[in-house]
């Protein structure tokens, strides 16, 4: 009884629950893949149900009854379909068994905020950070079996305790670190908060809460580490890449994103008449635009006639993010790097040891970096603050070493 893509009824005897013969009668209603089961009140023979066609068997008088009933169920439950998408309302089938039964449709449920933000926010949120929404929606219902026995809650249920009761599960995973459950924790609240703004629950459960993350020093090569790189000839091809992609990075402030969809088309003449890379962050979509250094141009020279862009738009091979990573772990093993090599390192390298060390003012730098704010360029700027004293301290050591040698 399939009425559209996204809506559908399906009639079943739910046959574990068989009683001298006769079973329970079911409507599944399914919304978007997601089901929901209602009782309809009635038993039926087994041996009367056409398991196929969904419907009592026969033109006896209690087929017509009963097949007539179900035609009224399905024809007011494709109403309520209707109704709702017609007023642009959240539709589920949670909400529509609910109306069915008269129950009152403004009790959301968890399921519905989450549903209804991957749905309408997909067009604004990036791949990987859906990927994320449906992170956290994973974590989320192994909580709810796991701790309340449940597959689902009402969001007028949700409140302080549930919330640390949540971070505390997350918390029980020994891999997963403090900021990655404060990272679950704050998509959550986005989603509450969503639900919020749109009045389906009158309190925000999140008002007491504060999101608090570790402060992390951001790892970066220093100008030894980066020349060892650079230096290091590698004859195995797929750590040449990677070479030359973390190398690249490490001189224009690209992320892996942005360096995986940087195009030819991107490369164009600045202001100055010299190669820049006008493009966009794929995260932020906040404009860039970065003056070429030398070694940059070179990496970008040596992929020109490549065989695996050869006929693309695109400027480097593409690899994934998981690989380049595990690559550059046995970069960092042969280049005599004890440091947790990643490709994000290279974005800190630029930052830090290409610009800031070498006196590029910060908003220059931030700009380069395409932030929007000032103060997540600081970062950086105390991590050469740190370093510069850190330097002054050995060479006061030295120093000292030298006059009581004396």
């Amino acid at each position: 009884m399939k009425t559209s893509s996204t809506f559908g009824v399906l009639f079943w005897l739910k046959l574990a629950n068989v009683k001298n013969g006769e079973a329970p009668l079911y409507a599944r209603i399914t919304v978007n893949g997601k089901r929901a089961e209602l009782s309809l009140k009635k038993r039926i023979n087994v041996t009367n149900w056409d398991s196929k066609k969904c419907k009592f068997k026969g033109l006896s008088e209690e087929a017509k009854l009963v097949n007539n009933f179900l035609k009224s169920v399905n024809g007011q439950l494709f109403s309520i379909y209707q109704d709702l998408s017609r007023d642009k309302k959240l539709v589920s089938a949670s909400l529509i068994k609910n109306n069915y039964l008269g129950v009152d449709n403004e009790n959301y449920l968890l399921s519905d905020i989450i549903e209804y933000h991957n749905t309408h926010m997909k067009s604004t949120l990036r791949w990987g950070t859906q990927k994320n929404y449906y992170t956290t929606h994973k974590y989320l219902s192994w909580f709810l079996k796991q701790k309340r026995k449940t597959d689902d809650i009402y969001l007028t249920e949700l409140n302080y305790q549930f919330i640390i009761d949540f971070e505390r599960f997350l918390r029980g995973y020994p891999q997963m670190g403090g900021n990655t459950v404060m990272k679950h924790l704050e998509r959550l609240r986005k989603m509450i908060t969503l639900a919020y703004k749109m009045e389906w629950i009158v309190k925000d459960p999140f008002i007491k809460f504060a999101i608090k993350y570790e402060k992390k020093e951001r790892a970066f090569l220093n100008a030894g580490e980066l020349e060892a790189i650079e230096k290091k000839s590698l004859f195995i091809p797929r750590l040449d890449l990677i070479k030359d992609l973390f190398v690249f990075a490490c001189y224009t402030g690209l992320s892996y994103g942005d360096v995986m969809k940087l195009s030819k088309d991107h490369i164009c003449l600045g202001i100055d008449g010299k190669l820049w890379i006008h493009s966009q962050r794929e995260k932020t979509k906040v404009p860039i635009k970065i003056p070429l250094l030398n070694k940059s141009i070179e990496i970008i020279k040596k992929y020109e006639c490549h065989p695996q862009t050869f006929g693309k738009q695109t400027i480097f091979p593409n690899i994934s993010n998981q690989k380049l990573n595990s690559y550059l772990k046995e970069i960092a093993d042969v280049c005599g790097i004890k440091k947790n090599l990643t490709f994000h390192v290279a974005r800190h390298t630029f930052a830090t040891t290409v610009t800031l060390s070498n006196g590029v003012p910060i908003e220059t730098v931030s700009k380069l970096l395409g932030h929007t704010k000032l103060s997540t360029t600081q970062i950086y700027a105390r991590v050469v603050e740190t370093k510069i004293g850190e330097d002054m301290e050995n060479l006061h050591n030295k120093l000292e070493g030298k006059t009581n040698v004396g």
